[in-house]
């Protein structure tokens, strides 16, 4: 009988996570997103929300939540926890770890929430201590800047060697989606490149999604021959 340690199970593909443009009259949105969400292996969709009263924007949610829940996806907020159960969401997005504090016992354990905003690998751990259902890197801060692709990629692949929680690539480009899937994320987040394609965000998102999958299929390939090889 070999004594050879069994090689780590694959982890899964990666998935997508689409963010929604800023919503201000959901109904284009309504009626886009049946065919965009069934062109591609969308996991959840963050709804950035146009500020403006509470009822208005729980209307917004309601009328958002039912195309996006039967397609199998996940309908998070971009903030707003204090909607997340009166709109029918499944969860929110907070950016940083006080926001986070602040709305994980509204959230959990009923619900998804995730967090962003996380500056230093200090910060990632505390979130992960913390219950955060996934950390997300790489997006913009307040002034629009954000860390370099090799950078962002780097922390993805730190926190999926080390880590339980899911992780989330912040991508601006089917070039990082790819990068991003290959060094580990289990979510990659995209948004205004897929939007303001000029063929449309439906072919945008098939991109991204074969660009994911390509990765990750080089990726298992990459790792199958060097367990052939220990």
């Amino acid at each position: 009988m070999s004594n050879k340690p069994k090689p780590a199970p694959a982890r899964p593909a990666p998935r997508l996570y689409l963010a929604t443009p800023v919503v201000d009259d959901p109904a284009a949105l309504v009626k886009e997103l049946p065919a965009l969400l069934a062109a591609a292996d969308v996991a959840a969709v963050l709804v950035r929300l146009k500020e403006t009263d509470q009822r208005t924007m729980i209307s917004r949610v309601k009328a958002l939540a039912p195309p996006v829940q039967h397609a199998g996806a996940a309908l998070l907020l971009d903030g707003h926890a204090e909607l997340v159960a009166r709109g029918g969401a499944d969860g929110a997005h907070l950016t940083g770890i006080a926001a986070y504090e602040e709305a994980a016992p509204s959230l959990k354990p009923d619900r998804i929430a995730g967090v962003g905003g996380l500056a230093t690998r200090h910060d990632s751990m505390s979130a992960g201590e913390m219950g955060a259902d996934y950390v997300l890197f790489g997006e913009p801060d307040a002034k629009g800047q954000r860390p370099s692709t090799s950078a962002i990629a780097e922390r993805l692949d730190w926190w999926a060697e080390l880590f339980e929680p899911p992780c989330v690539g912040f991508a601006t480009s089917s070039a990082e989606a790819f990068e991003f899937a290959a060094s580990g994320a289990d979510f990659v987040l995209v948004g205004d490149f897929i939007w303001a394609d000029p063929r449309g965000p439906e072919a945008a998102l098939t991109d991204v999604d074969a660009a994911i999958k390509k990765a990750y299929a080089e990726a298992t390939t990459s790792a199958g021959a060097d367990s052939r090889l220990s």
